[in-house]
């Protein structure tokens, strides 16, 4: 028979019992995280948000709370009423270890079937199975400890952003759909038939609209949708922060994002410190092969072509820059490993890949014969290789227009050996600021230059007459924070003036109609005294992912969808009644549903 709550009130968290409690009263509110029984003495191990206390049950002196005890299990419901007392032997591992409580009185409030899986920290149960009962995979501490960390960062966030006069400002989850570089999710109106609302993949637009209306400074922590494939650290819905500035240069827009990170890093008890490091694009690109690069580690890039002689580079088929590494401590590599090393880099699209062992005063490498052993000790040295290193150079089998192949590839072929060599030192936090970016980047499917970020990032200002002429040598005013190997945030300073806004959507191939039915009431906007300004959007799923320690955003996101886009508690998405596609005007093609 089960017991109802009635007036019965909680005094004290599990978790939060100590010492100093000794001889208090306390009831408690939680569910059976473990039971053993002894005979005459019953422990129950009471868990709730907070942490676990160790409640104990005597047969002699409480008979009635004992017997019921015994009717407990797993994941039951219960409230306990008790005193406080010091344990014989405290328990280091629980926070409120050196104390237990003694039953007077149990409440039985629901029962529980058996889990499918243990209510522990560290579980094997596959992740299917857990975002399918997510209500049991939150219970345990972990979760609770990151989504705790989540709360307490975006609280310090709009902390910062407010003491720095930022107002937060909601902008409409309906809206238009507008090329922004991701399929958006629609929405179909069941009063405009025909007609669909999209899901915002940002509020990009509606933040400068808000800088138009003279709010100044504007943040929000919003919801966003992208309906793309997804990765370990990308969800169809996410949360960032975003905000924009009017009158701003990039510094400014720098600092208030440092602020924010140094607060939020704190939080977690992460020191970072301020300003972060700034590099151009192109150069990142050449010594990290990565615009996300991982500074934890060394083994950079460095162009060897000049080691390469004509007639061997026709032989080898090479064709552009060929870049390599050292990898330290790696000279005595397996064949097999070299050969993975190179399935790896084919894969990529690497035409080529050659290694050289340094090996005392020599450097062994099949490449002696086509290069010579002169340029064969010229490539170990420009690559920074000493006694025990492997070299490792690329080339690539089809040039990108507008960046190093080459670099790309053996970018990361450094982020795997830099993992597998264990040279990464995990107990650092490297920021950094990326600018300088191309505008345009070329799209191998569609074979035309395509918007590197989105339409309405700012062109550098030497860099504008070059816009119809040669559009792979503009630059954009865009800019990107990483952190670790991982891209926070992506921003800009935008392009206000009307004139510039319609150069670059006819630049990107959009005609007058295109441009006027996507962008007609921003293109309008422009016209009435638009100011200078900017912003940038920070992934808070991210962030907090990586304060947390963890692999996955999934980890640190209440309800996570799977790599399938799917809510596998919720079974969403999911079909419709036939009655509700009728009131929108919708019909499901053959082989669709």
């Amino acid at each position: 028979m089960l017991d109802f709550l009635g007036n019965l009130k909680r005094t004290h968290y599990c978790g939060e019992l100590r010492a100093e409690h000794e001889g208090d009263h306390a009831t408690i509110m939680g569910w059976v995280a473990r039971r053993r029984d002894l005979g005459n003495l019953l422990f129950l191990d009471i868990r709730d948000r907070t942490g676990i206390v160790q409640v104990v049950f005597n047969k002699e002196t409480q008979p009635a709370a004992h017997a019921k005890a015994e009717q407990a299990r797993s994941e039951f419901v219960v409230a306990v009423e008790g005193k406080v007392l010091r344990r014989q032997k405290a328990n280091p591992e629980l926070a409120s270890g050196e104390v237990e409580l003694v039953a007077a009185k149990l409440h039985i409030l629901n029962n529980a079937k058996t889990p499918p899986f243990p209510i522990e920290d560290e579980i094997n149960a596959a992740e299917e199975t857990r975002l399918r009962f997510r209500y049991l995979d939150l219970r345990r501490p972990k979760p609770h400890r990151n989504l705790a960390l989540r709360h307490k960062i975006i609280l310090e966030i709009r902390k910062v952003m407010d003491e720095m006069g930022f107002l937060e400002v909601e902008t409409p989850m309906l809206t238009r759909s507008t090329p922004e570089g991701a399929r958006d999710y629609l929405v179909p109106s069941r009063i405009h038939h025909g007609q669909f609302y999209a899901l915002p993949q940002s509020p990009q637009i509606f933040k400068q609209i808000l800088m138009i209306a003279g709010l100044d400074k504007y943040f929000q922590i919003v919801k966003c949708f992208r309906d793309e494939d997804l990765r370990a650290d990308r969800q169809p819905e996410f949360t960032q922060l975003d905000l924009e500035m009017s009158f701003p240069c990039q510094e400014d827009i720098f600092h208030v994002i440092e602020q924010v990170m140094v607060r939020a890093c704190a939080v977690a008890g992460i020191k970072a410190e301020a300003p972060f490091p700034h590099m151009l694009y192109q150069d990142v690109i050449r010594k990290y092969g990565s615009d996300k690069p991982d500074m934890r580690f060394g083994m950079e890039l460095h162009d060897v072509t000049h080691c390469f002689p004509i007639e061997a580079k026709e032989k080898l088929q090479i064709d552009g820059n060929i870049f390599a590494l050292a990898a330290s401590g790696a000279a005595g590599y397996s064949r097999k490993q070299l050969d993975d090393l190179t399935e790896k880099a084919k894969s990529l699209g690497a035409r080529g890949v050659y290694f050289g062992k340094v090996e005392g005063k020599e450097v062994t490498s099949t490449l002696g014969k086509l290069i010579g052993g002169r340029n064969t000790i010229e490539l170990a040295g420009q690559s920074g290789a000493k006694v025990g290193d492997l070299v490792v150079a690329v080339s690539a089998k089809e040039q990108i227009k507008g960046t190093e192949a080459a670099a790309l590839i053996a970018g990361q072929l450094r982020l795997q050996l830099g993992e597998a060599l264990g040279v990464i030192d995990k107990s650092q936090w490297k920021f950094l600021w990326l600018t300088g970016f191309p505008l345009f980047e070329w799209s191998q499917s569609d074979k035309t230059w395509v918007s590197a970020q989105h339409p309405f990032t700012g062109i550098v200002d030497e860099d504008l007459e070059k816009l119809e002429s040669a559009p792979w040598e503009v630059r954009s005013k865009g800019y990107d924070l990483v952190l670790n190997g991982n891209e926070l945030g992506s921003g800009s300073i935008r392009i206000h003036r009307q004139d510039i806004q319609e150069r670059l959507f006819k630049a990107l191939g959009l005609s007058e109609e295109q441009l006027r039915r996507r962008f007609g009431f921003f293109l309008d906007a422009l016209t009435y005294g638009t100011p200078p300004h900017g912003g940038i959007a920070l992934g808070i799923d991210r962030v907090v992912m990586l304060l947390a320690g963890e692999k996955s955003i999934r980890e640190v996101i209440a309800f996570a969808k799977t790599t399938a886009a799917q809510d596998l508690m919720a079974d969403s998405p999911s079909s419709v009644d036939k009655d509700q596609l009728n009131q929108l005007g919708i019909a499901i093609a053959p082989g669709k549903s």
